[in-house]
């Protein structure tokens, strides 16, 4: 009987043929939206001015006030259109919610002679309209200038100075410090924040149904602005084709790969390591430091939660000393740091393995070890100094570059691109001759490649900051979405697979097959589904339907060889047989499970349109966020360093306990499950809130503080996850120093 087209389909060749269609299509329509971004996004006008010709800001205000936005890490503290922290206000809903009162009550008086709220519903819904038309009418957004009205201005003055107080003398109960922001300087940041607010509100000259530049975000009810019919249709698509995909991606991974192992050969010997080569050993150094910054971005996270919690306390180090964004962006960037690190080891690691044969050059193991403690201290030191104001003078080449997730001043970030390239140097030399599966080789090359260099699309322009906020945020995505979203996972696929093989847990073919159907997904859903963050920053409709559709499905196929490998890992265990990689295999598989529990499943929680619309910069991110950073990136990392302290063992006959590894994984692993419960929670009141009341309310700390009880549960989870991390620390401390021989 003659293969199926269905088989032929889910073969190897043409899963292959498949990848790259879909690979060379997406990446060609993504260059193709980014060579027509100028013509759509909101214009930085040449200057704002009131109708009796007065000037109240310029382009060059904008640009600057950008800069002492960025130079002082307030992405850290607030956001602006949604995009950065939440201890402190959304800056670009807060200015057009207070012009939004500021205008009823100057309107109140022109017509009544009353306050806004002394009158009655009539007059009141008079006004209304008023203020609707001067905002959405009467002030458009160009870039030969912007028009304000008389009552306008005079908002844009209050809020003006609103600002300037706030920011120069601080305010304990909303955790912002005084005395590191001059006058001068905080009035550039509020025209800044006024730009983003006309982004916001201003009608889009090409919507004909009156949508915003940012599509109508945020939800404002005294401007009747709300979400879109699109964003419900758009919602409605996705779930059905998730939901429709989902049932075919198994179908056909269980169908045609899964219950054809059969014929798919024997299952390879297990890896066994009687020796590890000069380079390998070299790596040894790296194992504590990368456990070492795990505990440390988690005690930072511990201390973070306390001050969303309580902002006016001090818990145990003083906010004088170390502000709640200073303190955010060191958590979110040694997390970066340590997950990098941890993969680069993996690399390492894996490419004398799969070559047979060592580092051209072992010593350059320990050149791109001082590199990264370089790159890694000195940005870390500068984005601490930046961020207080100790680096006015070199603030965007050494101190803190203020991006959210991308605070690394240039300097650093030049450094971090070279010990990359580095890196994928060391890798390719050593594996592009290696004998073996090269489908599996070069799926490591070419994604440590894109690792080493799509990087550099977060340093566009290199020597300055980008002008408009929207290009800026567009490129901070293709890093913080494409390079760790995209070219990361497709190392983590070879790599798995790769690992699968080798251990003895699935057969090649398999492997492979599973690998190219993930690469293929992630290509699909990875590239373009960067659009989900696009919408609402100025970016038009279109990145609605583009990015919300593809995001889910990415994680589902390594998920299905997880358990593929876990039942044959089972399977040994039940014959007697040892599998001498237990403890990376369980931080493999915690990955796994993780990676489609955070990434998949609790992306889609917020990933549709109309729930994103709501519940943009809330609590309900937080869950997605942390959870897939660990499932996605954080475990693979940790299972490369417990793969490379196994190999040291076994090379050296070296005690090997499982005891504490098993502790840190499950302490981490249920704290951080625990963790999304009252998350979630405070997110879904915020969400209700902002489709309700608007998103100024969402944000408001009155609102937190009626959810105190959940705020500070986070106690139980925080303190799993730092006990599992200081277990971690110790027990690989041990694992490559203190290890005795096997008597």
């Amino acid at each position: 009987m003659g293969e199926s087209i269905m088989d032929r389909f889910m073969s190897k060749k043409s899963l292959y043929a498949s990848f790259w269609i879909v690979s060379i299509f997406m990446v060609t329509i993504l260059i193709y939206f980014t060579a027509n971004l100028a013509k759509e996004v909101p214009p930085l006008p040449k200057q704002v001015s009131s109708v009796n010709g007065e000037v109240l800001y310029t382009y060059d205000d904008i640009v600057n006030g950008k800069a002492m936005f960025q130079q002082f890490d307030l992405m850290d503290y607030g956001s602006l259109l949604g995009m950065g922290a939440y201890l402190g206000p959304d800056f670009t809903t807060e200015f057009l919610h207070k012009r939004a009162v500021f205008l009823n009550n100057y309107y109140a008086n022109e017509f009544y002679s009353k306050e806004f709220d002394a009158l009655n519903d009539m007059e009141k819904n008079y006004v209304k309209a008023r203020v609707i038309q001067d905002i959405k009418k009467q002030t458009s957004l160009k870039e030969e200038g912007v028009l304000y009205t008389e009552a306008s201005a005079l908002a844009y003055k209050a809020n003006k100075e609103y600002l300037i107080e706030f920011l120069t003398k601080g305010d304990e109960k909303r955790a912002w410090r005084a005395d590191i922001i001059r006058a001068d300087e905080a009035a550039l940041i509020a025209a800044f924040f006024d730009w983003s607010q006309l982004v916001s509100s201003s009608v889009r000259p090409t919507a004909d149904d009156g949508r915003s530049w940012s599509n109508n975000w945020p939800p404002e009810p005294l401007i009747d602005q709300d979400v879109t019919f699109t964003s419900h249709l758009v919602s409605l698509i996705e779930f059905l084709l998730l939901w429709a995909l989902t049932i075919v991606i198994v179908y056909l991974a269980y169908e045609y790969i899964f219950n054809k192992e059969h014929a798919d050969g024997e299952l390879a010997e297990p890896l066994k390591i009687t020796k590890i080569f000069p380079s390998q050993e070299k790596l040894l150094k790296y194992i504590p430091i990368v456990a070492l910054f795990v505990l440390i971005q988690m005690v930072l996270g511990g201390y973070l939660a306390h001050i969303y919690a309580d902002p006016t306390d001090h818990f145990i180090i003083s906010q004088d000393i170390l502000p709640f964004n200073v303190t955010r962006a060191l958590h979110t960037n040694v997390a970066i740091i340590w997950v990098a690190v941890g993969w680069l080891v993996g690399g390492l690691l894996i490419a004398p393995l799969v070559a047979g044969k060592d580092l051209r050059f072992p010593k350059l193991v320990d050149i791109l070890w001082v590199a990264l403690i370089v790159v890694g201290v000195g940005g870390l030191i500068g984005i601490y100094m930046g961020a207080q104001g100790h680096m006015r003078d070199v603030w965007f080449w050494l101190g803190n570059e203020g991006r959210e997730l991308l605070n690394l001043g240039r300097v650093w970030d030049i450094g971090l691109v070279v010990g990359l390239v580095l890196w994928f140097g060391m890798v390719y030399s050593t594996i592009r001759n290696a004998k073996g599966n090269k489908l599996l080789i070069g799926t490591i090359i070419w994604s440590a490649f894109g690792i080493a260099t799509l990087y550099l699309a977060g340093m566009y322009p290199l020597h300055k900051i980008a002008p408009n906020y929207t290009v800026d945020d567009y490129y901070r995505w293709w890093v913080v979405h494409l390079w760790v979203e995209l070219t990361f996972e497709l190392f983590a696929a070879g790599v798995i697979a790769y690992l699968s093989i080798a251990l003895g847990l699935v057969r090649e073919k398999t492997a492979e097959k599973v690998m190219l159907l993930e690469l293929g997904l992630i290509m699909f859903s990875g590239t373009l589904g960067v659009g989900h963050h696009y919408w609402w920053q100025g970016l038009d409709e279109y990145w609605i339907a583009i990015g919300g559709i593809f995001s889910a499905l990415e994680p589902l196929p390594l998920a299905l060889l997880m358990i593929e490998a876990i039942k044959e890992q089972n399977h040994i265990k039940s014959e007697g047989k040892s599998f001498d990689f237990g403890i990376p295999f369980l931080w493999l598989a915690g990955s796994a499970f993780l990676n489609w529990f955070g990434a998949g499943f609790l992306g889609m929680v917020i990933n549709t349109p109309t729930i994103s619309y709501y519940s943009h910069g809330t609590y309900l991110i937080m869950p997605h966020a942390h959870v897939a950073l660990l499932g996605a990136f954080g475990y693979i990392s940790i299972a490369f360093i417990y793969m490379t302290a196994r190999a040291n063992s076994l090379a050296k006959g070296l005690e090997w306990d499982e005891t504490l590894s098993k502790w840190a994984f499950w302490l981490i692993t249920i704290g951080v499950l625990i963790y999304a419960l009252p998350t979630m929670i405070i997110g879904v009141e915020q969400t209700s809130t902002a489709h309700t009341l608007g998103y100024y309310a969402a944000r408001s700390r009155e609102l937190l503080e009626a959810m105190s009880g959940w705020m500070w549960f986070r106690i139980l989870p925080d303190s799993m996850m730092i006990i599992g991390s200081l277990i971690l620390f110790i027990d690989t401390f041990k694992k490559v120093y203190l290890s005795k021989k096997v008597a």
